[in-house]
């Protein structure tokens, strides 16, 4: 991961209409964003207090999921909306003038493949997942899971876990565990996911096995 800690617009400057403020104070915001994404990821599934910082709101990109791709993303970062976000020409605009990344329109072209609610999660085995000499090559997916319920009863182990830690899953994709079990597989290839509220932030990194019964209905 990738931490900016200021504004680098590029390209053809956007309209009035579309500047809309990113974090207000862009070093120390990102910097706080940046702490959160590395806590959650040193204790996975564990949530994590978020602070967005941000000063303004580009629905349907959610504060939470905005402020993580602002601590994230820059130029270097290609990313992959789902079709609510892609259409809206407000939030393509905000990305491409706050961090200055290049929107692509294949999820498997993408590091960071953003999704506005579980439901729209691409599989993962569509994803860049790196090779054995490159695995930071690989997509992070970042789910908007404000609100979202639990879809089952998990214990995931391995490094960070502390042993095991109990979750239900909320965030995650209806149907996800057998994708996650061939992603851990894959190891030290494979997908990381960041599940965002509005404040607060979960990781699940490959390196952790996630075993237990999923709620189909969910």
């Amino acid at each position: 991961m990738t931490m900016r800690v200021q504004e680098r617009p590029t390209g053809p400057m956007p309209t009035a209409r579309r500047q809309r403020p990113g974090f207000a104070d862009p070093v120390q915001d990102a910097q706080r964003v940046f702490r959160a994404v590395l806590g959650a990821f040193a204790r996975p599934t564990l949530p994590q207090p978020l602070e967005a910082g941000t000063t303004g709101r580009v629905a349907p990109l959610s504060p939470g999921v905005a402020a993580v791709l602002l601590a994230l993303c820059d130029e270097q970062t290609p990313i992959w909306l789902d079709p609510a976000l892609r259409a809206s020409d407000d939030v393509c605009a905000w990305l491409r003038f706050h961090t200055g990344a290049r929107l692509v329109d294949a999820p498997g072209e993408a590091l960071f493949v953003v999704a506005s609610s579980p439901t729209v999660v691409p599989r993962l085995d569509a994803l860049a997942s790196g090779t054995d000499e490159e695995p930071h090559r690989s997509a992070t997916v970042v789910i908007d899971a404000t609100g979202a319920r639990g879809t089952g009863d998990f214990v995931a182990t391995g490094p960070g876990a502390n042993g095991a830690v109990a979750w239900d899953g909320a965030g995650l994709p209806v149907g996800f565990l057998a994708q996650w079990q061939q992603n851990h597989s894959h190891f030290p290839r494979g997908i990381d996911l960041i599940l965002v509220a509005d404040d607060s932030v979960r990781a699940l990194p490959r390196s952790i096995r996630l075993q237990g019964a999923e709620n189909r209905s969910a």
